[in-house]
């Protein structure tokens, strides 16, 4: 099995995408994670859904957890509204993008390695590779390729 024969097509949200607009599609279509790309549509990052989730804890929680059960819970529940007004663009790393990419002919085993390295439930086929600097084929999903795993 080779990335290729592993790929699906998954939606993807450009960098400009309303961050609350974002978060309701993950959570309305179940999505692991977003494929965010440039304008230009060219894959940019991955956003995993729980680094949406760390997104919303303030800094001084994680950096000392404690403090999250001081928090009430009607704050707790209004976490998202941290959200309003930002665009997706503002929820990536600053330092550089998150995109882990493979090669249409990259193995099973080398998804798996990369997916387990960089802990992200997706991985965007390309082109170019692990540069994913190349035309986007689609993705590779966690649940996806163990099901294949799974068969074989």
């Amino acid at each position: 099995m080779h990335a290729g024969d592993l790929t699906q097509p998954y939606g993807s949200v450009p960098t400009d995408t309303d961050a609350l607009e974002a978060v309701r599609l993950l959570v309305d279509h179940g999505l692991p994670g977003l494929l965010v790309v440039d304008p230009a549509g060219r894959p940019f990052a991955i956003l995993p859904a729980s680094d949406v989730v760390r997104t919303l804890v303030p800094g001084c929680i994680q950096e000392d957890p404690v403090l999250a059960a001081v928090i009430d819970e009607p704050h707790a529940d209004r976490l998202c509204r941290a959200l309003a007004g930002r665009r997706l663009a503002g929820l990536l790393p600053r330092e550089r993008p998150f995109l882990p990419a493979a090669a249409p002919d990259g193995s099973a085993m080398e998804l798996a390695e990369l997916m387990a390295r960089t802990r992200s439930p997706l991985i965007a086929v390309v082109e170019g590779g692990a540069e994913g600097s190349g035309r986007l084929l689609g993705v590779v999903t966690a649940n996806h390729l163990l099901e294949r795993l799974l068969q074989a």
